[in-house]
């Protein structure tokens, strides 16, 4: 049975443990350039909390893209490669402190996981004592990538989703779900409410960096796509609703 056609019991959530894949650009404001908003930070937590409160156990991965993206300050900056994804990895430890502050403010109890051993601020991602803190209604936060450079926060995702047995990734964009073209270039855009992994391949959809992606399919791990700009949309998602986009097998 696909995931899609699951029976979740009415008012319970279809997912128990999930990773959560959020983009650093989500926290930029637009407006003023400001890397970390405190509104936009204030109201992704509050969608967190809604979920955590309903006793589902939450992996949470940022990116680092709103202070520094590896790859961009190759080509743009001139950053080695290796050292630019180091400054990228450390971008996402500031984002994931951020996180675990207005969390831990709202009630919720937080643990941030490090890939990059620093234990004055993280711990060292240790698979036993994470899956332990999930157990324990805790919510993690797994910062500083893999830990090596040329592998991005998407791998990143996809490989702790896996080793924690998550039952989804789910992956927050800035649109609705995954479209067959670009739907902020093209009116007749098509979207899709689910897709296969090899028909994603095949037609090259844009879901995951490639790396990412075969990690998830040969771990028969689905990826949910869709919006957290559109507000309750991450509880609907938890709750099974149709929302975004499902790739599966």
């Amino acid at each position: 049975m696909a995931a899609s056609e699951e029976a979740t019991e009415p008012g319970k959530p279809k997912y128990k443990r999930v990773v959560l894949k959020l983009s650093g650009e989500v926290l930029k404001n637009q407006d003023n350039g400001n890397p970390i908003d405190g509104q936009i930070l204030e109201n992704i937590c509050g969608s967190l909390k809604e979920v955590y409160d309903m006793g589902v156990e939450i992996g949470l991965v940022i990116g680092g893209g709103n202070i520094f993206r590896g790859l961009t300050g190759t080509t743009q900056r001139g950053v080695d490669r290796t050292t630019g994804d180091y400054m990228g990895m450390l971008a996402t430890v500031i984002n994931g402190l951020a996180f675990m502050d207005s969390l831990e403010k709202m009630g919720v109890i937080v643990r941030v996981q490090s890939a990059i051993p620093m234990d004055k601020v993280a711990e060292p991602f240790i698979l036993r004592k994470a899956t332990r803190h999930l157990e324990k209604q805790r919510m993690v936060v797994f910062v500083a990538g893999t830990g090596n450079p040329y592998f991005s926060t998407d791998t990143t995702a996809a490989l702790r989703a896996s080793e924690i047995g998550a039952e989804v990734l789910m992956k927050a964009t800035k649109v609705d779900g995954i479209y067959d073209k670009d739907p902020k270039k093209f009116d007749d855009a098509r979207k899709y409410e689910e897709i296969t992994y090899i028909d994603a391949l095949r037609e090259r959809l844009n879901v995951m960096d490639s790396t990412a992606f075969s990690l998830c399919m040969d771990n028969k791990m689905p990826i949910m796509v869709f919006s957290m700009e559109e507000k309750g949309s991450l509880k609907r998602a938890i709750m099974g609703e149709k929302i975004g986009t499902l790739v599966h097998r």
